[in-house]
């Protein structure tokens, strides 16, 4: 018997897994699956790249009645990217299990009018999409919210940040006035924050499902670090980059100038590289991820928001030009590499007074960063190890003054 019948997913959807290679639940998916089948209000936590999306997707999918041409089922994301990315994954599902129903994408800052056009003719049972441009459409009377039964909030720690949360909230009250019952929420992230659980008091009486990540989810890609001065951070990217033959590295930068510098830099030197960036139009980064996932770029600069739960195909070495916040962040940008079984590798690149950050990494992962030796260009490597502290200049001035002549 298929195992994802077990879970009582429908025998097409079953089989439309199988066609794309994918046989075996994962622990997220075995835990959520059950609990969401019953119609049960769930927050669900699970390391990156570990199914979520098709934990919550299945069930959806399955209750969605395509003889109805309403909204059933709503799931937001907190970026462009990410949503398209689960609208698509949601299409393929649909067309290869032959279930007839309509998928279509609201996102903010796109041509609202095709939008509205498209919710004419599509008549979408799921939409995937940003709260404040579906609340501004609800507003305006072109979408009708009254048949919705179903609620994600995918990287629902994001989404219910100080940032975001107010308009979730909109988007709730506003479900509460057209819905006559409450409907299905369903929670999931890589991280959770007590913050937003919190903030997530519209759920009724939740179960919380959490897949914890063990050493081997931490070993399945290298995690290795480099101590370089601040100022050489870019040259070091583009020197590693050459010197291991990276085809697809993603690099993670804190700020937008700073990688707008970057990838100025980076061109300069004859790298192919691009931005994924807030700044730049929905159309942009579209193209530049799929410019990526196509080997036409060599290096996608992003920031951790831009990044936020994308899964691109084979990304084999994930740079850190800016040392991660917190473990956290470290493991939503771990994440983007060794995906589906695939090898890996991160690279933390840090001037010598980051050192400690190497070590406070390290302490709350549990693991062990691996110096990269020796230089790009096969010299001897100099940089001093995570833990390293060095010595103040004043000690080093007395030191130096109390040596005798020789």
């Amino acid at each position: 018997m298929n195992k994802f019948m077990a879970l009582d997913v429908a025998e097409p959807l079953a089989a439309a897994l199988e066609k794309q290679g994918i046989t075996e639940p994962t622990p997220i998916q075995q835990k959520a699956m059950p609990l969401l089948f019953e119609g049960k209000n769930l927050i669900g936590q699970a390391p990156t790249g570990t199914g979520k999306t098709l934990a919550y997707l299945l069930p959806i999918l399955q209750h969605i009645d395509a003889e109805a041409k309403q909204v059933q089922a709503v799931v937001l994301a907190p970026t462009y990217e990410l949503a398209m990315q689960i609208a698509n994954v949601a299409r393929d599902l649909v067309q290869a299990a032959g279930l007839g129903i309509a998928v279509q994408g609201l996102i903010g800052g796109a041509n609202i009018t095709r939008q509205i056009d498209g919710i004419k003719k599509k008549k979408p049972q799921l939409i995937v999409g940003s709260a404040g441009r579906i609340v501004e459409l609800a507003r305006m009377h072109k979408l009708k919210l009254g048949g919705v039964r179903q609620v994600v909030l995918d990287e629902f720690d994001r989404l219910l940040d100080d940032q975001n949360a107010d308009t979730i909230r909109d988007f709730v009250q506003m479900l509460q006035q057209e819905h006559a019952g409450k409907p299905q929420y369903m929670l999931f992230s890589a991280t959770n924050t007590r913050k937003a659980e919190e903030r997530a008091d519209f759920l009724a009486q939740p179960e919380i499902v959490r897949v914890e990540g063990s050493a081997a989810d931490l070993s399945r890609w290298e995690n290795r670090y480099r101590i370089v001065p601040f100022r050489d951070k870019i040259e070091m990217v583009r020197k590693l980059a050459r010197r291991m033959q990276v085809k697809r590295g993603l690099v993670f930068i804190n700020r937008a100038f700073d990688a707008e510098r970057t990838l100025e830099k980076l061109r300069y030197e004859g790298m192919q590289a691009d931005t994924l960036l807030g700044t730049k139009g929905k159309q942009q980064r579209q193209q530049a991820i799929a410019r990526f996932k196509a080997g036409k770029t060599q290096l996608l600069l992003s920031t951790d928001l831009a990044a936020r739960g994308l899964d691109i195909p084979d990304v084999d070495v994930v740079f850190c030009l800016d040392l991660p916040e917190d473990a956290q962040t470290y493991l939503h940008r771990a994440g983007r590499t060794a995906r589906a079984g695939k090898k890996g590798m991160v690279v933390l690149l840090a001037d010598i007074k980051e050192a400690y950050k190497l070590d406070q990494l390290q302490k709350k992962l549990g693991i062990e960063f691996q110096a990269i030796a020796g230089g790009p260009s096969g010299k001897k490597h100099h940089g001093k190890p995570a833990g390293h502290k060095p010595q103040h200049p004043a000690k080093r001035k007395a030191k130096a003054k109390s040596k005798p002549n020789v």
